[in-house]
């Protein structure tokens, strides 16, 4: 009697583990759907707001979070409000920091960085380049050791050189073929599952088209 209620114990609590795992990637899949169809910074903000709601549900999980912040990050994007630049990339690093203390040397995390550091640039780039050039360029080397077949650090890579003046070392002539790269590494890219980071390649394929 005594085996039976501990093995009935086991499987109640196996249902248990198994349903929340259900919700948490139900959960996920929606927004993750959401986010992909974001056209706005209102869109973006409520999205990461979601995510957020999730890490903090969960607590163990590190891609809500993630999410969470790269949310935050198009939103700044969108938002276009350079003054304000710091206090947004402020709450994304306070994310991504969550993000990372469950999840280490992370290739996705470090292009984040890089995205976030972007943004602290862009607040003013001709004096910020000195502060955060290097760093958003660090962060995308560090991402393409952590996962060589990652192709994210390409397109964002890519779409920085773009957006260079061509007297600084930027313009179509470099970024192309960093495009070029990025498009083969999707092709070939499979993320590890459904909840996994697999955004990008339409950004890529935009890109490249511009500079043809």
């Amino acid at each position: 009697m005594k085996k039976i209620l501990i093995v009935l114990a086991v499987l109640v609590s196996a249902c248990t583990a198994f349903a929340q795992s259900d919700k948490y990637t139900g959960a996920m899949t929606n927004v993750i759907t959401l986010l992909d169809s974001a056209k706005s910074a209102d869109d973006m903000q409520s999205v990461a707001a979601t995510f957020e709601r999730i890490g903090d549900a969960e607590k163990t999980q590190w891609l809500p979070y993630y999410y969470a912040a790269l949310s935050r990050t198009l939103y700044a994007f969108f938002k276009k409000d350079a003054a304000n630049n710091d206090q947004y990339a402020d709450k994304a690093e306070q994310l991504l920091s969550k993000a990372e203390a469950l999840e280490k040397n992370n290739s996705e995390i470090s292009v984040v960085k890089s995205m976030i550091a972007t943004i602290r640039m862009l607040v003013n780039p001709m004096q910020r380049w000195q502060l955060y050039g290097q760093s958003i360029n660090d962060h995308l080397e560090k991402a393409k050791t952590q996962d060589p077949n990652n192709p994210r650090p390409y397109c964002i890579q890519g779409e920085n050189l773009k957006n260079t003046p061509e007297q600084f070392g930027g313009g179509c002539s470099t970024a192309k073929p960093v495009l070029e790269e990025a498009i083969k590494r999707f092709e070939a890219f499979k993320p590890a599952s459904s909840l996994n980071p697999n955004w990008g390649r339409p950004r890529a394929e935009f890109l490249l088209s511009q500079c043809k």
